[in-house]
């Protein structure tokens, strides 16, 4: 039977040839008599960035989770620049987690370790070729990408919400991934560190040219930074397309979606 790695999802057309970074095809997942996602089919190739909206407890962020390896599906396929994570091996799974990068909702930044000391973490554990000033050296270039060079001796709790953001995105970056996962990146933020955040995400999508994935409730914010927004409810996949294709739907659900957002 064919596999998301073998054939284009009917819902999405990349906008490059050859396998999709991200393939998911017809991925489904409950909990208990709950279910969360009812056979979803999604693709994002390199360069592109989709964002996948929605209400609270559409299983925005359990997709994330899925695609990441965190958790196993019920039924259906991710596959990862044509691998098919379902399965595989942890060794295997570590080694496709190394070129993604994922932004927790809350930056989920170590307390205990600098600002620095969180962006080195994935370095001094998974770059273990590089030296100690090889190391210092990429942490100030990540910080200095995300506007935090100033920063690196200060604790999580001493920064704001938005610093904690950039500091979470320069830890995401630390691994040069090919992917990009971003839960919520704008939650709790003000406005103007909402936009802050916005921008840094466009610019470093254009700088390094990831496929990347956006879980976001913030409709203004997935305008701005998405190529595509896919819109979820009840664990389906509405609608699929632009901004403007989003606006000028007659499905219900969407018209009172954009309405209240």
């Amino acid at each position: 039977m064919s596999t998301a790695c073998d054939i284009e999802s009917t819902q999405t057309k990349p906008e490059q040839d050859g396998c999709a970074s991200i393939a998911v095809e017809n991925l489904r997942k409950a909990f208990g008599s709950h279910n969360v996602l009812n056979g979803i089919s999604l693709s994002v190739s390199r360069g592109e960035t989709l964002a996948v909206l929605g209400r609270s407890g559409t299983g925005k962020s359990v997709l994330l989770r899925i695609i990441i390896g965190l958790e196993i599906p019920d039924s259906g396929s991710v596959c990862i620049h044509g691998q098919n994570i379902a399965g595989l091996a942890l060794d295997r799974m570590s080694e496709i987690r190394k070129k993604m990068g994922f932004l927790f909702q809350h930056a989920a930044l170590y307390d205990s370790l600098t600002v620095a000391g969180n962006v080195a973490f994935p370095l001094e554990h998974h770059r273990k070729d590089m030296s100690g000033p090889e190391r210092r050296d990429r942490v100030k270039q990540l910080l200095a990408e995300v506007g935090m060079e100033g920063g690196l001796d200060k604790m999580p709790s001493d920064i704001s919400g938005g610093m904690q953001k950039r500091v979470g995105l320069a830890r995401a970056l630390a691994l040069d991934p090919e992917i990009l996962l971003l839960d919520e990146p704008t939650a709790g933020l003000d406005p103007i560190s909402s936009r802050e955040i916005n921008e840094l995400i466009l610019n470093l999508q254009r700088e390094h040219q990831m496929a990347s994935i956006v879980v976001t409730h913030d409709l203004h914010s997935a305008r701005t930074i998405a190529n595509r927004l896919a819109l979820l409810h009840q664990g389906n996949v509405v609608i699929e397309g632009s901004f403007e294709d989003l606006r000028r739907s007659d499905i219900v659900f969407v018209k009172e979606f954009l309405k209240q957002s």
